[in-house]
């Protein structure tokens, strides 16, 4: 028997009976008709039983690791089970990118577009966003393709590993571009809260760091697109004169004590689009490894009332915490992203990786922001069920229905889909 295998930061094992790793598209149809259970395992990155199983795990790591760039059409076509450092790459030396990159590019694409993983930017979409077509694999073994603007395709996208077997992905794809990055110190909560906008919509790409309970020490990552023509870089945070706050002088973590050079390239140097976006290097672990993380999206107009919320009741978990992230997000017409249909804000929580005591506080997290329509990202810790998921995902239950239509035994199903669907 086969040795249990666990998630990446080692919080959650796996209890599928079977593992494959298909070496072709007719192994990977000919396994999908014959299990009675099975979900697609990507990079591991979850932090749930998102992907697990009682029946057959199947790794698409075994399948070509296409990377088809169609100039002419302005989009890629890669197989899902690449990770998105891999695509970058590929895209930067063909004189492509990718509009966005999330915080770590070490994550597959199929498993960062199901769940409605995303980078920060006020006109950057999630990853998902990005999607003008799927190819996957159904319940009969059959592969099928989906493409924008066809019926239902819009919940297909982020869809959980609920739908079938994402073997390709199709991508918009952009001119390639330089990004610097600049980090900033020491802004305080009352600039963060009243210039909120401005500081988000300040360049292509920001994020902010925080404990919650100081005052004052907040972070501003700062990613700005490099003139083409190379004129001259204006700092896009003096325009806005915030308090107490000034440019980094070293390279910074946002953990305390944690190695700088696990980070892309700050202080300003410019350098590819890919190699600045995401927060860290893929040649290092991400963060620290050992944590736990949550995520919760809530619609950019209430933003400042949930930060002021969640800042008070961080006293019941800042204890629990290493950091807290808020980043922005583009809205988009996909039925189960954080963004549908609203320009979102998410908070993202990256914890201690204590089970019980994480598990103890998100209820609390949750409550604070109930108000503000709050969706968890579907990768992460969170204790919302169905219940409390259809108030906030209006097209959950025209998922629900898709889902039945396309796969009525539950071929892919598992019990976090129970959970956070009903059925």
């Amino acid at each position: 028997m086969r040795a249990r295998e666990s998630n990446w930061s080692g919080n959650y094992v796996y209890a599928a009976e079977r593992w494959l790793r298909p070496g072709t598209l007719e192994e990977l149809g000919e396994a999908v008709s014959a299990a009675q259970q099975i979900r697609a395992l990507g990079s591991r990155h979850s932090f749930t039983d998102l992907a697990d199983t009682p029946g057959s795990l199947v790794s698409l790591s075994g399948l070509p690791a296409d990377v088809e760039i169609d100039t002419r059409a302005g989009v890629v076509r890669v197989a899902g089970g690449v990770t998105y450092a891999h695509l970058a790459a590929e895209l930067h030396r063909a004189g492509w990118a990718l509009g966005g990159m999330a915080s770590l590019p070490h994550i597959t694409v199929a498993g960062a577009v199901a769940t409605g993983t995303h980078g920060s930017g006020d006109t950057v979409g999630s990853l998902a966003s990005a999607v003008c077509a799927l190819e996957l694999v159904g319940a009969d073994g059959r592969l099928r393709t989906v493409r924008r603007g066809e019926p239902d395709f819009d919940g297909h996208v982020v869809s959980l590993g609920a739908l079938g077997v994402v073997t390709h992905v199709t991508l918009d794809i952009e001119p390639t571009f330089e990004v610097r990055q600049d980090v900033h110190l020491g802004l305080g909560w009352e600039d963060l809260v009243g210039q909120f906008d401005a500081i988000m919509g300040s360049a292509y790409s920001v994020s902010l760091f925080t404990d919650w309970t100081h005052a004052e020490g907040n972070q501003v990552w700062v990613k700005s697109k490099v003139p083409a023509d190379g004129g001259e870089f204006a700092d896009p945070l003096e325009a806005l004169h915030l308090r107490g706050v000034s440019p980094a002088v070293a390279t910074t973590h946002m953990l305390r004590g944690a190695p700088q050079e696990a980070v892309t390239t700050q202080l300003g140097a410019p350098g590819p689009w890919h190699e600045r976006l995401p927060h860290f290097r893929m040649e290092f672990t991400p963060s620290r490894g050992a944590e736990l993380q949550s995520e919760y999206f809530v619609p950019r107009r209430h933003a400042p009332a949930a930060a002021a919320a969640l800042r008070g009741a961080a006293p019941e978990f800042a204890h629990l915490l290493q950091v807290g992230e808020i980043r922005s997000i583009a809205a988009d017409a996909l039925w189960l992203s954080g963004a549908y249909g609203e320009d979102a804000v998410a908070f993202h929580f990256t914890w201690l990786l204590d089970v019980p005591g994480v598990y103890a506080v998100l209820p609390l997290v949750e409550e604070a922001l109930s108000s503000f329509g709050a969706r968890p990202h579907w990768g992460k810790c969170f204790t919302l069920r169905a219940e409390d998921l259809r108030g906030v995902h209006p097209r959950l239950p025209e998922f629900t229905a898709l889902r039945d239509r396309v796969d009525p035994s539950r071929k892919f199903g598992n019990l976090f889909l129970e959970r956070c669907l009903g059925s």
